[in-house]
Formats: structure tokens, sequence, C-alpha cells
């Protein structure tokens, strides 16, 4: 097979929650246990840290990652979903993997795959571990794809598990309680392996501190432990922020610097600097490493859609948030932007709390309806209608592209255009 050819086998022949949603949710791990013997479970040959949580896991796997690479360690990444291109899923020092080695890997296997019938996830997950085994990296950061316990990347031992946070999402598979999902969550535990939690939550920490109790792993609370002050104003030209970090009460990390705009990532960066404080025993990380590994995560990594900024006049921004926390940070970061009229162009999928979103949205923007492109897609005439009932104002575009366009033509200099709603709205843009 061609590189066109197996990724056409991969989306094709296989459940991919990207695109199916729901359809495509294994609850259990005896395909994944039998990709990983097939291919001589690969994820025991490198060390591993394994991200999960609501939202931020990508970020703050993309912040850890960039600071290994700025200590000299050959980084291994692997997230999901991707926005442009599947190779993004994995990467070793920000390169995607090649287009020859997925070729290879699917050629090579694909007859097994038949017979085990793996999802699209589970097969990249195995591929990922293939590929990070193969080029010896010396450390990978592997970010949970859905929940925790049951999702394809808690085959892995990893050094220390990082738990973002728990918020809304994907209910209909993890529950409909905070304390549920944090279960699903807490799966990721393991005997003995430390645990950060990122944000502290009176629903959710008693969930934690058991499960920790219970595998006598040690429990950091990383917003117990550290805080941040005197952020810098938000500057939309600006692609950083800067801060004082304090571990208690004494300043450490004086005036650091973010390459990630937006005040939601305040909360990664401390996830990740607890994180970093667990395991520079084990690493030569020095302070610099850490400063330069946060300032430079885009370019060491190439995270995209994190509130980033698409276009100055009128100013464009998208995000990928898309539950109801991560609509929420949206939505407050919005507010301090100075600007005359909102221009929302949104698209979301059928399997999220559309209406719950919906009443959150200001009544006062002009919104763009659009439909990303994908079989999961809520459609622009259902989402209008919705929002009809709902009071928000707009208009059913053809296409995402159509959509941006459209709201770039009639915004005024003055005014802010905000493209998301879905990670695959955002996906078509940036």
């Amino acid at each position: 097979m061609n590189y066109q050819q197996a990724l056409d086998y991969m989306y094709s022949q296989l459940p991919m929650f990207q695109r199916t949603g729901p359809a495509a949710y294994k609850p259990d791990l005896g395909n994944t246990i039998a990709i990983c013997n097939l291919l001589k479970n690969p994820q025991n040959t490198f060390i591993s840290i394994h991200v999960a949580g609501t939202n931020g896991k990508g970020s703050t796997s993309h912040m850890l990652a960039s600071i290994f690479q700025e200590a000299g360690y050959k980084t291994g990444l692997y997230t999901s979903p991707h926005l442009k291109d599947f190779r993004e899923r994995i990467k070793i020092n920000g390169q995607m993997i090649s287009q020859d080695y997925v070729a290879e890997f699917v050629s090579k296997y694909h007859s097994d795959f038949d017979k085990i019938k793996p999802s699209f996830f589970e097969m990249t997950v195995g591929l990922a571990f293939d590929y990070f085994s193969h080029e010896k990296v010396d450390i990978a950061i592997i970010e949970v794809g859905l929940g925790g316990r049951l999702d394809s990347t808690n085959v892995i031992t990893p050094i220390l598990s990082v738990i973002t946070n728990i918020s809304f999402d994907h209910m209909n598979l993890l529950g409909d309680t905070l304390p549920k999902i944090a279960s699903e969550k807490a799966g990721i535990i393991k005997k003995k392996i430390p645990v950060v939690i990122g944000e502290t939550d009176n629903q959710t920490q008693e969930v934690f501190i058991q499960k920790a109790k219970q595998e006598e792993s040690e429990i950091y609370f990383a917003d117990k432990n550290f805080s941040i002050k005197n952020c810098s104003d938000y500057n939309p030209l600006q692609n950083y922020f800067t801060a004082d970090i304090y571990k208690k009460n004494k300043l450490i990390y004086p005036k650091i610097q973010c390459g990630l705009n937006g005040e939601y990532q305040y909360k990664n960066v401390l996830t990740v600097l607890q994180s970093i404080e667990i395991l520079k025993e084990k690493f030569n990380i020095s302070v610099k490493h850490i400063r330069n590994g946060i300032l430079n995560i885009v370019k060491n990594t190439g995270l995209l859609g994190r509130w980033q900024v698409l276009n100055n006049s009128p100013l464009a921004i998208c995000d990928t948030g898309h539950n109801e926390a991560g609509i929420n940070y949206v939505l407050n970061q919005i507010k301090k932007i100075p600007h005359e009229k909102l221009h929302f162009v949104i698209g979301m999928v059928n399997d999220k709390e559309v209406d719950k979103i919906l009443e959150m949205l200001p009544l006062n923007a002009e919104y763009y309806f659009c439909k990303a492109n994908i079989p999961r897609a809520l459609s622009a005439n259902e989402l209008y209608d919705k929002a009809i009932v709902k009071g928000l104002k707009g208009k059913i575009c053809k296409t995402v592209k159509d959509a941006y366009k459209e709201a770039l033509i009639n915004a005024q200099s003055h005014d802010l255009v905000f493209v998301g709603g879905s990670t695959f709205v955002v996906a078509e843009v940036v």
C-alpha cells in the first residue's frame, strides 16, 4: 500500500470516533492488548507520561513535550484528534511520522487487523507505540483519547499520570455526573505511579484521593501547590502572555512567558510545572529548559487551534474548546477583548450537549451556522433551528470556509470574528 491507500484503509474499514462518534468507542482494552501483543508490546520499551482530562490535556501534553525537547530529549508525542493531517497525531521532536512509516505499518499488519477488527483509534495507538519504540525515543507524552480507564492508551505503565480537570463531556459514554466522569479518568492511575491533578474540585477530588490511596500512588493537586499572579493583559497581536508563578507563597518563576494565549492556559501551566517538579530528579531539566519549553510550545510541537489569531483587521480568532467548560473559557476570553460586534462562526457535532451550549452564547452576536465536513457534524439547518429557539440570530452557510469568509466580509475593523464550537470547524480554517 502507498500512504493514501493505508489512510483510506484506516478511515473506511474501521470505526473512527472522529467521524462516527460513540459507535467507534470500544468499552474494553481487548483489541489494544491484541495489537500490542502482535507488535511485541512496544509500549513497554520507552518511558512515558500519560495525560487525561476533559479540557487542556492537548495543551498540557504539548507543553510537556516542548520542555523535554528543550532539555535535549528525543520526545514522542501522541495526541488526538488531528486538525489538518492524520500524521499530527504522532510526532517526534515536533516532526510528524513519515508517510512511508504509516504505509509500511498498515501494509505489514492489515491482514492481522482484519482478524482483530480494531477501531481506527486502537490501530492508531498501535502505530504510535510501534513508531516510538522503533525510533528509540527517550520519553513519550501520551494523551488519552476519551475517558481513561477503557481508553486504548491505558495499556502503558507511565512514570507519571496527569489528569488536567473534569467537566461534562461524552456523558453518554463516561457518566452523567462529575464523580462518575472522574472515576473513568482516574482509571489511568497506576500502582505506585505518582499522579498530578490539575484542578481541585470539591465534587471530584475525593474520587482521585481514594483511587490514589488504593493504588498506593502519591497524589499532587497542582493548584494547591502552585499559583499564578500578575498576568499580563491580553494582547491579540502578541502570541504569549507573561505571569509570575508562585510555589506556596514563594515566587519561583518571575515573568514566565507562555507561548499559548488565552486565560484558560494559566491552569495548564500550573499542571505542567507540578509535573516537571516531580520528574526533575529523574531528568536533567533546568529552569531555562522549562521557560523556553513553555514559551516555544508552538514552534517546538506545531500545536494549532488554541486561541489562534487568524486575521488582524478585523481580528479573527479560533479555538477548539467545544464542551460546556471549554465554551465557558472561550466566552470569558471574548469578553476581555475590546470589540464592537461579535461575529461567531459556529458548527457542532451531534453528540454534544448542543442545547446547553447554545444557551450559554451571547444574544447580541451575529452567528454564521455551518457544518464541518465529517459525518458526526450537526447540519447547519438543524443547528440554526435550535439556535433560533434560544434567541440567537444569524444565517446558514454552506461550508465552514463560506461562513468564515462571510463573517470577515461583514465585520467592521473594530469587530471580532470568532470561529469555534467544534474541533472540526477549527480544522477547516487554520
